[in-house]
């Protein structure tokens, strides 16, 4: 499981033109399943997104989580994380789980988020073309890929 992760000062999902979930301070987490993960890489990137100091203190100083600044998160599915990008100029998806994976995982992540956090998440729809707006404020962006924790 591969996620992105963008400290934002609001982020807004649009489907066709309407917005389907906003947020104000806290994160835009963009996922990316593939087949081979499983709930432990789910439990294990929800505890390192929301333990997260990437938020000033009253210092300046990145040492606070999403947790503690009572921050919003917006969690939205995306494929191409897996992008691979080895042969030739067109991207490969092959290692991006299909839906009847995909969806499922997706989900208990989404429900991982809330229950860690104590309140709803904004997501956006899964599978539909979307409009994903943000305002990254540092700019802060991580990525972080659950097979690579050993390192």
């Amino acid at each position: 499981m591969r996620v992105v992760i963008q400290r934002v000062s609001g982020a807004s999902v649009s489907v066709k033109n309407e917005i389907v979930s906003e947020t104000g301070k806290g994160m835009l987490v963009l996922v990316g399943i593939e087949d081979s993960d499983t709930n432990e890489d789910i439990n294990w990137l929800v505890k390192k997104i929301l333990q997260l100091r990437i938020f000033d203190d009253e210092n300046g100083v990145m040492n606070l989580s999403v947790k503690d600044i009572d921050g919003e998160l917006l969690v939205v599915s995306q494929f191409t994380l897996h992008a691979s990008t080895k042969k030739g100029n067109r991207p490969s998806y092959i290692r991006a789980s299909k839906p009847e994976i995909a969806i499922p995982m997706y989900e208990k992540f989404v429900k991982a988020v809330e229950s860690f956090l104590g309140k709803k998440v904004g997501t956006g729809k899964f599978g539909a073309m979307m409009d994903v707006s943000l305002v990254n404020d540092g700019p802060v962006t991580i990525i972080i890929d659950s097979k690579l924790k050993d390192f």
